[in-house]
């Protein structure tokens, strides 16, 4: 009789601990980016709603959680020209995606002063020698949920996050599910700013 109990219980934390997701985030992030004088950000649009089976709440949750996340940053909303804007998609099927090792984001943000025009930094090849955009490709996915902040002024990608996850839109546990991958991806954008 104890041995069947132990076996139970050791079943039971063995599947509680299995169904609780855990999602590892990855980003690369462009090194012309003034991430230092970013105060405000907007959303791009509205996403492709054929990804996620017309359902706008799952973009809602997503968008949401950005905002909170960025708002805790001291990143304000705004509709009209923000500094930054956002973008995400979810790839529900296996997809290859091509990331990059860099160095650690936050150390390279505590190099970067506001007085670094980084236009004449790049035309001139001055930088440092880490650097460099070494590609590294992802395979092994069933899904992904990638996050894009595109500098508004200059119209190009600073910062990519993304996760790799097999979402099923049809579980009771979706919202938070999408949440928690969000947050993820998020945590990784470790900018603060002063408004």
């Amino acid at each position: 009789m104890k041995s069947s109990l132990t076996l139970l219980i050791l079943t039971i934390l063995f599947v509680s601990c299995m169904s609780q997701k855990d999602y590892i985030a990855e980003y690369d992030f462009n090194y012309s980016g003034n991430f230092k004088r970013y105060k405000t950000f907007g959303f791009v649009g509205s996403p492709n709603t054929v990804t996620l089976e017309d359902n706008s709440e799952f973009f809602e949750t997503i968008e949401k959680t950005i905002t909170n996340r960025l708002g805790s940053q001291g990143f304000k909303f705004q509709d009209e020209k923000p500094d930054l804007l956002i973008n995400y998609k979810v790839f529900r099927d296996p997809v290859k995606y091509r990331g990059y090792d860099q160095p650690n984001f936050d150390y390279w943000l505590e190099r970067r002063s506001v007085q670094v025009d980084m236009e004449k930094l790049m035309e001139t090849d001055d930088r440092d020698r880490d650097e460099n955009y070494n590609r590294v490709k992802y395979l092994d996915n069933e899904g992904l949920l990638v996050i894009y902040v595109i500098d508004n002024k200059r119209g190009n990608t600073i910062w990519q996050g993304y996760t790799a996850a097999a979402f099923d839109f049809m579980s009771p546990e979706i919202q938070s599910d999408l949440t928690r991958a969000t947050y993820r991806v998020m945590d990784q954008f470790r900018v603060l700013t002063r408004n």
